[in-house]
């Protein structure tokens, strides 16, 4: 049984296209969509056995894609405790993007 819980916020960040919805959906509920629609900003909770003692809640904040939000970039950013950072091996462009644009806004947080 678990003695202990830690809550955690993990953002996802990328480029529109890229799979982030496809990588959140496929932890958080074991499913995947081939279909592409364009994500605003989604949130998502998920307990996990951190070890044999604790369990970690997850909320997990898919964000857009698009730099039309770039508030709502800066507020998962100051309050997020984990980042992951997406980008499509096939588009180059998605790449130099999430380098170019976030993770000198990511060490100001922490």
């Amino acid at each position: 049984m678990p003695e202990q819980t830690s809550d955690y916020r993990v953002a996802v960040f990328g480029a529109g296209g890229v799979g982030k919805s496809s990588i959140v959906m496929r932890f958080v509920k074991g499913t995947f969509n081939e279909n592409y629609v364009p994500t605003i900003e989604d949130t998502y909770r998920q307990v996990i056995s951190c070890n044999q003692k604790n369990v970690c809640t997850l909320e997990i904040t898919d964000t857009t894609g698009s730099h039309q939000f770039p508030a709502m970039q800066r507020l998962s950013i100051s309050k997020g405790n984990a980042f992951v950072l997406v980008y499509s091996v096939t588009r180059y462009r998605s790449f130099f993007k999430i380098t170019l644009n976030l993770p000198e806004n990511i060490p100001e947080k922490k």
